[in-house]
């Protein structure tokens, strides 16, 4: 239980770059729009004609989101196996979350558009910063749009593709944010994002989607599982590693709550 402030850390990133960018809708642009189609120009072979085609991203839209899931952590010699997570989120606004194991609370937090905040229940601590913080203590940069699209299987970056192309049944989107490499590789039959490669120097993010199921008119992966990977002085490799499974998952217009506070004496970290 004393890695709680760890695991919750680590489900922030899960759940956590670059500010969206406009979409143009031409022939080389893939609009990423919730439902929208797109097209764009698929690359062929050398010598023959490239191959426009239109094909639709499927998003969920949603307005609030709640799930109870399962969560697995592993940093180094350390982590915790199957804890319990509860998520609540407004779209594009609040993430709010509690994470426990064998019926106690260890930790609960708060995520909105400029903080981060972490309360440690069991050592009656908190940590609170801000979104540039958090990408200087994982390594590569973070937003609430990321964190939003990772947890509803969408692809976390908007940035203009620079290539795309279609191998067997799979379009590979690949992008580029400044120093950030990213790859996206979308079913082209289901429309769904399968997985993302981000790369920003010696640093990795891998994401991987799977276990589809179906909520009520889209695709809902109920399972993601999240590498983060970085050299270190001396040539050691450091990994962090997050697993999410999802039970249960709803999407509503319903208004939900978010009770958050932090006890006067609980100290900060």
């Amino acid at each position: 239980m004393k890695y709680w402030i760890l695991s919750a850390l680590a489900i922030t990133c899960l759940l956590s770059s670059c500010k969206r960018h406009k979409m143009q809708k031409s022939a080389t642009a893939i609009v990423v729009d919730t439902l929208k189609k797109g097209e764009i120009a698929v690359l062929a072979p050398e010598g023959k004609e490239s191959e426009k085609l239109s094909f639709t991203i499927k998003d969920v839209d949603f307005s609030y989101l709640t799930t109870r899931s399962k969560v697995g952590f592993k940093a180094g010699g350390s982590g915790i196996d199957n804890a319990d997570l509860s998520l609540r989120m407004k779209k594009d606004s609040i993430i709010w979350f509690t994470a426990g194991q064998f019926g106690i609370t260890g930790a609960r937090g708060l995520i909105t558009r400029d903080s981060v905040t972490i309360v440690n229940v069991l050592d009656r601590s908190y940590t609170q910063m801000s979104f540039r913080q958090l990408s200087a203590r994982f390594g590569i940069e973070l937003t609430f749009d990321l964190l939003q699209a990772i947890i509803t299987g969408t692809m976390p970056w908007q940035a203009e593709p620079v290539a795309v192309t279609k191998e067997n049944q799979v379009y590979l989107v690949r992008q580029q944010q400044q120093d950030l490499g990213i790859t996206n590789r979308i079913n082209a039959e289901t429309g769904k994002l399968m997985e993302v490669k981000a790369v920003q120097g010696s640093r990795s993010l891998e994401l991987a989607f799977s276990d589809f199921s179906a909520l009520q008119t889209f695709l809902f992966p109920f399972t993601s599982q999240l590498q983060l990977e970085a050299q270190m002085p001396g040539g050691k490799t450091a990994q962090t590693r997050v697993d999410l499974r999802h039970k249960k998952v709803e999407l509503t217009q319903e208004k939900q709550s978010f009770p958050f506070s932090i006890p006067s004496k609980y100290t900060r970290k």
